[in-house]
């Protein structure tokens, strides 16, 4: 729950944020303001989605070592036929 209110909720808030704060304030702060939490908004997802991609990383390598002790124990790899006897 922590972990989407981080990934989702915190990028949102932000963004939606700037845009009150573009739609409420007067003077310099109005795009000040705006452009910051925008950017941070955008900067947490983008950060997220980084994050992700690197993970997926670490998962693929785990599925090959996974498929290279199998083939070591079996003698082929996972995804082909058992060679006939």
């Amino acid at each position: 729950m922590l972990l989407l209110a981080v990934r989702i909720g915190l990028p949102v808030v932000l963004i939606l944020a700037g845009f009150v704060l573009l739609f409420t304030t007067e003077g310099s702060t109005r795009w000040d303001g705006f452009a910051m939490c925008v950017g941070a908004g955008l900067s947490v997802a983008l950060i997220n989605l980084l994050f992700r991609f690197g993970a997926r990383g670490d998962e693929e390598r785990q599925a090959e070592e996974d498929a290279r002790v199998f083939f070591t124990e079996h003698g082929h790899w996972p995804d082909e036929p058992p060679p006939s006897r």
